[in-house]
């Protein structure tokens, strides 16, 4: 689990541009914050630092607290153990109705933002870094954003798995048009899909990897 952070870097977190997420504090207090994973340093000059995701459910929730969060902030409530995970399908079903909801549409603008601050040229139509290296999360937050339910052991649902491809993942939904429409969606959100069918089991699934350009 990600260690919280120090005091001195937790008002380093909470006195973060409040749009970008722009962060300021010495080299120390920003350095510590990237080893945390609560903020990243931007890849051009003039390599300021900004609040990654955690970092900003970090300062939300503080938030929170005190009754002063706005209602569209981009944040994501923590999670049990601090971390927001999208639903992958075929797990438990965990909490649902406007909570859920709330977390899926923060975490997702939260991406949206890294994408921006993170992409050489900015873009935030276009899959950026940390989901090409996190690729069933990253292509389950794009669906579960989108309001495609995932599988649990009591309802049937979108399924994201790995594959032996080192940059796709298989999408597997109930049937022709829920395989579509998790196309569309994944399509829309900067991934490239395409629709196969297994040899054996003749099973239809998506072969989905980000976009690059």
């Amino acid at each position: 689990m990600t260690r919280p952070p120090t005091a001195a870097q937790r008002r380093v977190i909470d006195d973060a541009d409040p749009v970008t997420g722009r962060l300021k504090g010495t080299r120390a207090q920003l350095a510590g914050l990237v080893e945390r994973g609560f903020a990243f340093r931007h890849p051009r000059p003039p390599h300021d630092h900004f609040l990654t995701p955690a970092g900003r459910r970090i300062r939300e929730s503080a938030r929170e607290g005190d009754g002063t969060a706005p209602e569209a902030t981009g944040a994501v409530p923590p999670a049990a153990d601090g971390v927001f995970v999208a639903r992958v399908g075929g797990e438990e079903a965990g909490p649902a109705g406007p909570e859920r909801l709330r977390e899926v549409r923060g975490a997702w603008q939260g991406l949206l933002e890294l994408r921006r601050m993170t992409n050489p040229d900015g873009a935030a139509d276009r899959p950026c870094g940390w989901e090409r290296t996190h690729l069933v999360r990253a292509a389950a937050l794009a669906l579960e954003a989108a309001g495609h339910r995932p599988a649990d052991p009591d309802t049937d649902g979108y399924r994201v798995r790995a594959t032996p491809q080192p940059d796709a993942v298989a999408v597997y939904a109930p049937d022709a048009g829920a395989l579509r429409a998790a196309a569309d969606t994944l399509e829309r959100a900067g991934w490239q899909a395409g629709e196969y069918t297994e040899p054996r089991t003749r099973l239809r699934y998506l072969l989905a990897s980000p976009r690059r350009v």
